[in-house]
Protein backbone atom coordinates (compact mmCIF):
# COMPACT_ATOMS: atom_id res chain seq x y z
CA UNK A 1 0.00 0.00 0.00
CA UNK A 2 1.34 2.99 -0.83
CA UNK A 3 0.74 6.52 1.35
CA UNK A 4 2.18 10.21 0.08
CA UNK A 5 2.56 12.47 2.98
CA UNK A 6 3.38 16.19 2.00
CA UNK A 7 3.88 19.32 4.50
CA UNK A 8 4.50 22.42 4.56
CA UNK A 9 5.52 25.15 6.98
CA UNK A 10 3.20 27.96 7.60
CA UNK A 11 5.68 30.85 8.83
CA UNK A 12 4.29 33.77 10.76
CA UNK A 13 4.89 36.42 7.78
CA UNK A 14 2.92 33.66 5.09
CA UNK A 15 -1.14 33.10 4.54
CA UNK A 16 -1.90 29.71 5.79
CA UNK A 17 -4.36 29.73 2.25
CA UNK A 18 -2.03 30.58 0.16
CA UNK A 19 0.48 27.82 1.16
CA UNK A 20 -2.52 25.01 1.32
CA UNK A 21 -2.91 26.57 -2.49
CA UNK A 22 0.65 25.99 -2.95
CA UNK A 23 -0.05 22.07 -2.08
CA UNK A 24 -2.86 21.69 -4.08
CA UNK A 25 -1.17 23.38 -7.07
CA UNK A 26 1.04 20.16 -6.65
CA UNK A 27 -0.92 17.24 -4.70
CA UNK A 28 -4.13 15.76 -5.25
CA UNK A 29 -4.86 15.07 -1.72
CA UNK A 30 -7.26 12.87 -0.03
CA UNK A 31 -7.28 14.68 3.17
CA UNK A 32 -5.76 18.15 4.04
CA UNK A 33 -5.61 19.94 7.00
CA UNK A 34 -3.64 22.43 9.61
CA UNK A 35 -1.57 21.73 12.38
CA UNK A 36 -1.28 24.87 15.01
CA UNK A 37 2.99 24.94 15.55
CA UNK A 38 2.68 27.63 18.18
CA UNK A 39 4.39 31.05 18.14
CA UNK A 40 2.52 31.66 14.71
CA UNK A 41 3.45 28.97 12.78
CA UNK A 42 1.48 26.43 11.36
CA UNK A 43 2.30 23.40 9.35
CA UNK A 44 -0.05 22.53 6.67
CA UNK A 45 -0.28 18.90 6.16
CA UNK A 46 -2.23 16.79 3.18
CA UNK A 47 -2.44 12.89 2.12
CA UNK A 48 -3.34 10.41 -0.16
CA UNK A 49 -3.91 6.92 1.00
CA UNK A 50 -2.74 5.83 -2.99
CA UNK A 51 -0.20 7.28 -6.22
CA UNK A 52 -2.93 9.11 -7.48
CA UNK A 53 -2.40 12.19 -5.61
CA UNK A 54 1.10 12.51 -7.10
CA UNK A 55 -1.06 12.98 -11.14
CA UNK A 56 -0.81 16.42 -10.84
CA UNK A 57 3.03 16.85 -10.13
CA UNK A 58 3.57 14.02 -12.69
CA UNK A 59 2.03 16.43 -15.37
CA UNK A 60 3.43 19.13 -14.43
CA UNK A 61 6.82 17.40 -14.49
CA UNK A 62 5.98 16.98 -18.29
CA UNK A 63 4.48 20.02 -18.86
CA UNK A 64 7.81 22.30 -17.92
CA UNK A 65 10.13 19.61 -19.03
CA UNK A 66 12.33 18.86 -16.25
CA UNK A 67 12.12 15.28 -16.07
CA UNK A 68 15.90 14.43 -15.89
CA UNK A 69 16.54 17.26 -12.94
CA UNK A 70 13.46 15.56 -10.70
CA UNK A 71 14.53 12.13 -11.42
CA UNK A 72 18.11 12.90 -10.40
CA UNK A 73 16.74 14.69 -6.99
CA UNK A 74 14.00 11.79 -6.69
CA UNK A 75 16.99 9.07 -7.02
CA UNK A 76 18.88 10.93 -4.40
CA UNK A 77 15.81 10.66 -1.66
CA UNK A 78 15.38 7.08 -1.76
CA UNK A 79 15.57 5.56 1.55
CA UNK A 80 14.73 1.89 2.87
CA UNK A 81 11.35 2.30 1.41
CA UNK A 82 10.68 5.72 1.10
CA UNK A 83 11.27 8.26 -1.32
CA UNK A 84 11.58 12.04 -0.10
CA UNK A 85 11.86 15.43 -2.11
CA UNK A 86 11.08 18.86 -1.78
CA UNK A 87 9.38 21.39 -3.58
CA UNK A 88 9.96 25.54 -3.87
CA UNK A 89 6.59 26.60 -2.02
CA UNK A 90 6.72 29.86 -3.76
CA UNK A 91 7.18 28.17 -6.98
CA UNK A 92 4.69 25.84 -6.37
CA UNK A 93 2.09 28.97 -5.74
CA UNK A 94 2.55 30.24 -9.02
CA UNK A 95 1.67 26.49 -10.31
CA UNK A 96 5.46 25.65 -10.85
CA UNK A 97 7.74 22.72 -10.28
CA UNK A 98 11.24 23.43 -8.76
CA UNK A 99 13.01 20.63 -6.58
CA UNK A 100 15.05 21.76 -3.77
CA UNK A 101 18.53 19.68 -2.69
CA UNK A 102 17.60 18.20 0.89
CA UNK A 103 20.39 19.79 2.25
CA UNK A 104 19.60 23.08 1.08
CA UNK A 105 17.28 25.70 3.08
CA UNK A 106 14.50 27.78 1.25
CA UNK A 107 13.76 31.05 2.13
CA UNK A 108 10.23 30.11 2.99
CA UNK A 109 10.72 26.82 3.62
CA UNK A 110 9.85 23.93 1.35
CA UNK A 111 6.70 21.70 0.21
CA UNK A 112 8.25 17.97 1.43
CA UNK A 113 6.97 15.17 -0.14
CA UNK A 114 7.16 11.39 1.63
CA UNK A 115 6.33 9.04 -0.60
CA UNK A 116 5.94 5.01 1.22
CA UNK A 117 6.10 2.74 -1.09
CA UNK A 118 7.26 -0.86 -1.10
CA UNK A 119 9.38 0.32 -4.47
CA UNK A 120 10.13 4.01 -4.83
CA UNK A 121 12.43 2.99 -7.65
CA UNK A 122 8.74 2.29 -9.74
CA UNK A 123 7.32 5.60 -7.96
CA UNK A 124 10.29 7.15 -9.39
CA UNK A 125 10.44 5.73 -12.63
CA UNK A 126 6.61 6.72 -13.18
CA UNK A 127 7.12 10.55 -11.90
CA UNK A 128 10.33 11.06 -13.73
CA UNK A 129 11.51 8.61 -16.39
CA UNK A 130 14.96 8.93 -17.91
CA UNK A 131 14.96 11.07 -21.34
CA UNK A 132 16.60 11.23 -24.69
CA UNK A 133 17.02 14.91 -26.20
CA UNK A 134 14.39 16.06 -23.69
CA UNK A 135 11.86 13.25 -24.26
CA UNK A 136 11.01 10.20 -22.02
CA UNK A 137 12.41 6.66 -23.08
CA UNK A 138 9.49 4.93 -21.75
CA UNK A 139 6.07 6.14 -19.86
CA UNK A 140 5.87 3.03 -16.98
CA UNK A 141 1.88 3.09 -15.81
CA UNK A 142 1.67 4.26 -12.49
CA UNK A 143 2.71 1.67 -9.91
CA UNK A 144 0.23 -0.48 -7.70
CA UNK A 145 -0.66 0.61 -4.66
Amino acid sequence: MARVRVEAEVRPTEDVERVKRAVLNVFVPDTIHVEDMGGGYYLVVAESYSLRGLVRLHEKLRVERILDAARGYMLRGIDRGVLVFKLNKQAAFVGRVSLIDMDAEAPMGPIVFTIEHRDPRAVVDWLAPPTRMGRPLYENPMPED
